[in-house]
C-alpha cells in the first residue's frame, strides 16, 4: 500500500527546499536598493556638473500615438502632450482600424491644433501603426505613448535629458497609474513605484535595463532608422526592439521624471489578460532574440538575460510548485513556518514589501500614495497571478496561439486633480 504520510512528507520536502531557493533568489533582488541610490547620486552630480543634453539642442519631437478604439482618452493624451512646457513638438496619431469614435476624435484634434497629424490604417496591430507613425513623423527625437497616457508638464524635457551621450540609443520615462478609484488600481500604483521605478533606476545603474516602455519611451530617429522600427510580429514590440538597441551596442537610460500616468487594470481579469499578453512577449522577444542570452559579446546585458530569464520566466513556475507543496508540509505535520500570523506574514514577504515600497515611495518624493499602504496584505495575490500568467503565456505559446493586441478597455478615469487640468478636463 502506498504511504500517503510518507509520500506528503517528500513532496513537503520539495516544497521546502524550492521555497528556500525562490527566498534566497529574491534576497539577491534587495540588491536593487543600494543601486536606486547610486543612481541618485550620479544624477545629482551631472546637474550640477550642466552636463549637455539632447534638450539643449531644443529638437524637433514626434510623439507617435497608436490608436485602436481609444475614443475615450485619446484627447486627454494629446491635450497633455500639447500643454507641455516643450513646444518643438508634434502628435502624429495613427489609428489601427478602430470601430468607435477614435476617427472623429482624431479629426477634432487636427482642427484645433496645427502641430496635431492624423493618419488611418487597416488593423494591423500595434507595431504596424507605430511604424506607419514613424513613416509620417519629422521629429529628430521619435516618443511613443500609448493613447491613454497622460504627460506632466515637463515630460518631453525629461526625456531629452536622458540623453546626455551620443551612445544614448533609448530612454524610458517613469509610468504611474491614472485611476486611482479602486483598490486593485492602489496598489499597482504602489507596485509602480517599488517595481518599475526603484528597479528601472538600480538596472541603468547597471546599464542593463531591459525594455523601454512602449507607454514612455524615446529614440533618436538616427538610432530607430539603424536597427530598423518595430517588429510586426510580436506581442512585445517595444521589449524587442529594446534588445536590437542593445545588439546594435546603443545604452539604454531611465529618466524617473520623465512621468506618464496611464491607465491600469481596473478588473483582475483585466490584468490577468494584460499580464499574458506581456509574458507572451517577453517568450517571443526570448525566441527571436536567442543568442543574445548569456552571450558575453553583448557585454553585461548579454549576461543580465540569464538573470531575467530565471527570475521572469522559471521563478514563477517555481513559486506556484511551492504553493502546491506547501499543503502538503502541512499534512505530514513538517510545516516551512508555525501556522501563526506573525509568521505566515514574514513568510509572504510582507514586511520586507513594505518596506521596499515606503524606500522606493520616499525616492519618488509621491508621500501621498503611502494611504495605499492599506493594500499590501493584497501582494501575495497579485505575485500568484503573476506567477501564473508565465504558465497560460508559456502553454499559449507552446500550443501557437495566435497573437492578438488585446489590449485593455478604457475607462477615461483620471483622479488627479492636476491632471484632469493636463488632459482638458474639469477639475
Amino acid at each position: 500500500m502506498i504511504d500517503f504520510l510518507a509520500v506528503a512528507r517528500v513532496i513537503g520536502e520539495i516544497g521546502f527546499w524550492l521555497g528556500m531557493i525562490a527566498l534566497v533568489f529574491g534576497f539577491v533582488k534587495l540588491v536593487y536598493l543600494p543601486l536606486a541610490v547610486v543612481f541618485e547620486i550620479v544624477e545629482r552630480r551631472h546637474r550640477a556638473k550642466g552636463i549637455h543634453t539632447m534638450a539643449d539642442e531644443l529638437p524637433l519631437v514626434s510623439v507617435i500615438v497608436p490608436a485602436y478604439n481609444e475614443g475615450v482618452v485619446l484627447a486627454n493624451c494629446v491635450n497633455s502632450v500639447l500643454a507641455s512646457n516643450y513646444d518643438r513638438v508634434e502628435v502624429v496619431i495613427v489609428d489601427d482600424g478602430s470601430t468607435d469614435n477614435t476617427p472623429q476624435v482624431m479629426a477634432w484634434l487636427a482642427s484645433r491644433d496645427a502641430r496635431v497629424r492624423v493618419f488611418r490604417q487597416r488593423n494591423g496591430g500595434k507595431g504596424a501603426a507605430l511604424n506607419h507613425g514613424i513613416r509620417e513623423s519629422h521629429g529628430h527625437v521619435l516618443m511613443f505613448v500609448d493613447a491613454d497616457g497622460i504627460f506632466s508638464a515637463n515630460t518631453i524635457t525629461e526625456m531629452l535629458r536622458g540623453m546626455d551621450h551620443e551612445r544614448v540609443g533609448a530612454v524610458c520615462g517613469d509610468d504611474r497609474p491614472v485611476n486611482l478609484d479602486r483598490p486593485l488600481t492602489q496598489m499597482l500604483a504602489l507596485f509602480s513605484h517599488a517595481g518599475c521605478s526603484l528597479v528601472r533606476r538600480a538596472l541603468d545603474v547597471m546599464r542593463v535595463l531591459p525594455i523601454v516602455s512602449g507607454n514612455i519611451g524615446a529614440f533618436p530617429r538616427s538610432v530607430i532608422e539603424e536597427i530598423g522600427g518595430f517588429n510586426e510580429d510580436t506581442l512585445g514590440e517595444d521589449l524587442e526592439l529594446t534588445w536590437r538597441i542593445y545588439r546594435a551596442g546603443y545604452h539604454v537610460r531611465f529618466r524617473p521624471q520623465a512621468i506618464v500616468h496611464a491607465e491600469s487594470p481596473s478588473t483582475m481579469r483585466a490584468l490577468w489578460r494584460q499580464r499574458v499578453r506581456w509574458a507572451r512577449g517577453l517568450l517571443q522577444t526570448m525566441h527571436i532574440q536567442r543568442d543574445m542570452v548569456g552571450n558575453p559579446r553583448y557585454g553585461a546585458f548579454g549576461l543580465f538575460l540569464v538573470f531575467n530569464t530565471i527570475n521572469m520566466v522559471i521563478m514563477p513556475v517555481l513559486l506556484l510548485t511551492v504553493l502546491v507543496c506547501l499543503p502538503f508540509g502541512f499534512i505530514s505535520g513538517d510545516p516551512p513556518f508555525e501556522p501563526s500570523l506573525l509568521s505566515i506574514l514574514a513568510w509572504l514577504g510582507i514586511f520586507v514589501s513594505a518596506g521596499t515600497i515606503v524606500f522606493a515611495v520616499a525616492m519618488n518624493g509621491a508621500w501621498a500614495d503611502l494611504r495605499f499602504l492599506y493594500t499590501i496584505p493584497l501582494w501575495p495575490i497579485l505575485t500568484t497571478i503573476i506567477a501564473g500568467v508565465m504558465v497560460e503565456a508559456l502553454w499559449k505559446q507552446a500550443t501557437r496561439s495566435e497573437s492578438n493586441w488585446n489590449k485593455l478597455d478604457r475607462t477615461g478615469i483620471v483622479t488627479d486633480r492636476s491632471l484632469r487640468r493636463a488632459a482638458g478636463l474639469q477639475a
